[in-house]
């Protein structure tokens, strides 16, 4: 009896025969393994530099803490009965109180008086990094707030509404009571504008998100900055104090004029 071989099918590949695109597949698995444990070793040591950067960082500023502020503030920044706590009040904070020569206080008196910046960029940033590890707090303005870019009318009225009160309208500055005074606002920077209305230094209050956005913020410094790069429409300012100023000068010269003349024509007549 004869057997009859069926014909193979062309389909049908040899048993134990692989795919063609089986060893593609293998070397993608491979480099894909590969990159991903590559990846995550870099991560990891990038984040154990990062961290051990930051902790170098801390504790520079520690030490010039405890060089410099703990006699008021506490070796721990708890604060005394010469100074405040700094526990919870962020880099921002300590950036303007440091950045503009505020701290150390020059001399005990009702409010920190503006002097010469006693520290580098670099100091100033590791005791805010110090202060900032104690608690949470604000933190440094984003370079996108202090661009100057905002909408200066929106501004304008919010500085108006929450500022101009203390600084005058055109943050010329001001007294306040028991012998404070706002100071004027020409020539602060922008960021350390931002840090005061996030931070309250002295007697100002804080504008927190709630109060103020940060946008709203930005539209404040865009209209400080466009007074302080515009001259006035109106002739000589007058050191835009408004009608202190004016009426000082119409008392003095006016008053003046008028009594002048009143002399002149009594000599005459007589």
């Amino acid at each position: 009896m004869t057997t009859i071989k069926k014909p193979k099918s062309p389909g049908r590949r040899k048993a134990g025969r692989r795919h063609p695109l089986s060893s593609v597949a293998l070397i993608a698995i491979g480099l894909l393994f590969t990159g991903g444990a590559y990846a995550a070793f870099s991560t990891s040591t990038a984040s154990a530099e990062t961290s051990a950067t930051s902790q170098q960082t801390i504790g520079e500023g520690k030490k010039l803490f405890a060089a410099n502020c703990a006699t008021c503030h506490g070796l721990a920044a708890q604060g005394t009965g010469s100074g405040p706590s700094l526990i919870g009040v962020g880099a921002a904070a300590v950036d303007f109180q440091v950045g503009t020569g505020r701290m150390p206080m020059q001399m005990n008196g009702p409010q920190a008086q503006k002097k010469a910046v006693q520290f580098t960029d670099e100091q100033i940033a590791t005791l805010a990094a110090y202060v900032s590890s104690l608690a949470p707090g604000p933190g440094l303005p984003e370079a996108n707030l202090l661009d100057e870019k905002g909408d200066a009318a929106n501004g304008a009225e919010l500085f108006r509404i929450n500022c101009a009160m203390c600084h005058n309208v055109a943050g010329a500055g001001g007294a306040l009571t028991e012998g404070k005074f706002a100071p004027s606002l020409e020539g602060v920077t922008s960021k350390h504008i931002y840090e005061a209305m996030v931070t309250g230094p002295q007697s100002m209050p804080v504008f927190n998100e709630m109060n103020i956005s940060p946008e709203s913020k930005r539209d404040i410094i865009t209209y400080l900055k466009y007074l302080e790069n515009n001259p006035s429409p109106g002739g000589y300012a007058l050191g835009s104090l408004g009608p202190v100023s004016e009426g000082l000068f119409l008392w003095i010269f006016g008053l003046g004029t008028i009594v002048a003349l009143t002399v002149w024509i009594t000599a005459r007549s007589n």
